[in-house]
């Protein structure tokens, strides 16, 4: 009996024994290690482009026993700890970042311990954010992320802030205004001008002494004494060269002398070296053809309005407005050296004229507008202004304005002349903003209209010529901030407050019958080629153009002052009949002619064609160093083609000449530096060159048809 029931007993502890399960924790008996994750999907939501965001993922533990998860993701998910020990019972957390492309992405995230395995989806969308500029001085633009907007907001009174003008600075908003303290430019040097322009900023030019009226002294200042006189090199050129007599400079005193063999009586040129006397006659080398610095495809026809700019010149860029058969009209920017900037097509692909050039832009006369585009970058179209008339909101007329009735001020603003074809004719002047091309200032609506000629005078104002009743009048500015609501120059717009006015005043009797041409330099002008006249108005000469045995017809334009403004340049067809018949085309050539501004008389005639025997085209002109005139002009050759050339005038001889390579057509050139940049066709393809001019193209005074090659119609002192 006791043996049976000790096998019983033994039988229950084998049972008890077999079915115990003590968890895997050997120590802990009962318990089970596992976990879960508390949500099967994380979302980052949206997400900055190139910012991290971090989220948490709570894991919760199935049983008594502790357990470590392991946890693994792919990019652009991460995981900060890749090992996450989660307590009996308790909870664990493993943290996720999310780094942010412009995408939306999905991931997923997978977490094992032992034989557990658990994956959580991971999901978010990388947004990239827009570029927020705010419509205004004192306002902020953020990017708002929900909307995928811009959110644009005003900024406090007090706020630093940009002042919209460079003449500006510690600008502070108040009533929505940014006003800054201004901006002080003086850089302590008595031989520099120093002034502010809104667009560049502080600007410095030396200043530029009076010009001696001894053309063997020249002006320079010095720090410490101011300007002052000095003699120019000995030997240098004060009149007419030969070797049977020239006119040289000794100890600032202009001597004539009779040149021993060996004296230099031609300088050097790009195609010839220097002549030298011998026995009386000045010998100079055989020249040969100018080599060009550069040569591009202008890809195109250059354009231009009749008589104005077929190229400009401004900070190293050459500009050309082309037209492609098929391919519309496009803006052109060269550097010097010929490396193509940019090609900037016009908005409907039409014909633009260029008209002038600066750190502001490049102004081009559109139909029935003036347009302006960035002188840099990909030359995009900064502002666009409506030219038209308006008298009770009806268009009267086609509205006229273009060459030689542009220009701009030092700080780029833009002043033009504006006439409307519609009787009875009209016109007015305007003053637009370099900035945005809105009016700043207006003058009154006058009688009359047509070709008119503008020049100004940085240190006083402008100067405007009206040929069909012979004023010449100034105006000076003083431009208050501009307030416009609208894009139309004329009619209502124009008498909301901020529009300043110009008012023109006389200037003397006028000058009558005169062509559509004038020059500015050290208070003289040459008005219509017709006279030379001081800023005041006082006539100091009529221009003699009836000297001499040729019938001459004065050119308009190019008219050419020296800096000095005593000596004036001009050009004119001459005829050599007197008897009153008229000449053949064939039979007219081109003359230029100098004058002292001091009474208007002639000092000098000088033939420009190349060839006295074939007929030609005058192109351009410009004074260059040395008082030498640069010119282009080309000659017919009997077998139909053209040979250009470029020539040096000084002191009423023909210096020297050197021919182009190649037959060509020459649409317009332009001196800069030392440089001749030229538009022309070659063997039937338009091209821009440069060729070297052996002289610089001088800055000062009225150098060029439009003073400058940047086309602003700007004296320089």
């Amino acid at each position: 009996m006791f043996r049976a029931r000790a096998r019983w007993w033994l039988l229950l502890v084998l049972v008890l024994v077999g079915g115990c399960r003590c968890g895997d924790d050997p120590n802990l008996g009962g318990a089970s290690a596992s976990f879960r994750p508390q949500a099967e999907v994380v979302d980052f939501g949206r997400v900055l482009e190139g910012t991290q965001v971090r989220r948490s993922l709570t894991l919760v533990a199935t049983g008594r026993a502790g357990v470590t998860v392991e946890a693994v993701t792919d990019a652009p998910f991460f995981v900060v700890v890749s090992q996450i020990v989660v307590s009996g019972s308790g909870t664990g957390t493993v943290d996720i970042l999310f780094s942010a492309g412009n995408a939306p992405v999905d991931g997923e995230l997978v977490l094992t311990a032992g034989r557990t395995t658990a994956k959580v989806r991971l999901t978010g969308v990388g947004v990239r954010p827009l570029a927020c500029v705010p419509q205004g001085e004192c306002r902020e633009s953020r990017f708002d992320l929900d909307s995928g907007q811009c959110i644009e907001s005003p900024l406090e009174d007090g706020a630093s802030c940009i002042p919209g003008s460079r003449c500006q600075e510690n600008g502070r908003c108040q009533a929505g205004v940014c006003v800054g303290q201004p901006r002080t430019c003086d850089d302590d040097n008595p031989c520099t001008v120093d002034s502010c322009s809104p667009t560049q900023g502080c600007v410095t030019a030396n200043v530029a002494c009076p010009v001696p009226g001894n053309p063997c002294k020249v002006g320079v200042c010095d720090r410490n004494e101011g300007c002052k006189q000095v003699d120019v090199a000995d030997f240098s050129p004060c009149g007419a060269v030969s070797c049977k007599a020239a006119q040289v400079c000794f100890s600032g005193t202009c001597r004539s002398v009779t040149p021993p063999d060996g004296f230099v009586c031609a300088p050097a040129t790009p195609c010839q070296d220097e002549g030298k006397c011998s026995a009386g006659e000045c010998m100079r080398p055989d020249a040969g053809d100018l080599e060009s610095v550069f040569s591009a495809e202008l890809g195109g026809a250059p354009v231009a309005e009749d008589g104005g700019p077929v190229l400009l010149v401004d900070d190293g860029t050459v500009y050309a407005s082309v037209c492609g058969e098929d391919a519309g009209c496009w803006l052109a920017a060269y550097t010097e050296s010929g490396l193509l900037r940019y090609e900037s097509p016009y908005a409907d692909g039409g014909v633009r004229t260029l008209l002038a050039a600066s750190d502001a832009g490049v102004v081009v006369l559109a139909p029935e507008a003036l347009e302006a585009y960035a002188p840099r970058g990909a030359g995009e179209l900064r502002w666009r202004t409506s030219l038209a008339f308006a008298d009770g909101g009806t268009p009267e007329g086609v509205p006229g304005t273009g060459a030689g009735r542009v220009a701009l001020t030092q700080e780029g603003n833009v002043l033009t002349y504006v006439s409307r074809s519609a009787e009875p004719l009209r016109s007015r002047l305007i003053m637009l903003s370099a900035v945005d091309g809105v009016p700043l200032a207006t003058g009154p609506e006058e009688d009359g209209g047509g070709a008119a000629r503008l020049a100004v005078d940085d240190t006083r104002g402008a100067y405007l010529y009206t040929p069909w009743d012979g004023r010449l009048a100034f105006t000076s500015w003083a431009l208050p901030e501009p307030v416009m609501d609208g894009g139309t120059l004329f009619g209502d717009a124009l008498e909301d407050g901020g529009i300043a006015s110009l008012i023109l005043e006389q200037r003397g009797e006028g000058v009558p019958g005169g062509a559509p041409s004038l020059a500015l330099a050290s208070g003289r002008l040459l008005v219509g080629t017709r006279a030379a006249v001081d800023t005041d108005g006082g006539v100091l000469g009529a221009l003699d153009w009836d000297a001499g045995t040729r019938t001459l017809s004065p050119l308009a334009e190019p008219v050419l002052m020296t800096p000095s403004g005593r000596v004036g340049h001009a050009f004119a067809l001459a005829c050599d009949r007197t008897d009153g018949s008229p000449c053949v085309d064939a039979e007219l050539r081109t003359v230029l002619r100098s004058f002292s501004t001091d009474d208007g008389k002639s000092l000098s005639d000088v033939d420009v064609l190349p060839s006295p025997l074939l007929p030609g085209a005058f192109h351009e002109a410009a004074l260059l160093s040395r008082n030498t005139v640069g010119v282009l002009a080309d000659a017919a050759l009997p077998n139909g083609q053209r040979q250009a050339w470029l020539e040096w005038i000084a002191y009423g001889n023909k210096l020297n000449q050197c021919a182009l390579p190649g037959r060509v057509e020459v649409a317009g050139a332009l001196f800069a530096g030392d440089l001749l940049h030229v538009a022309l066709r070659r063997d039937g393809v338009w091209r821009l060159e440069a060729y070297p001019v052996g002289e610089r193209a001088e800055v000062r005074g009225w150098p060029q048809r439009n003073a400058s090659p940047a086309g602003t119609r700007r004296a320089v002192p």
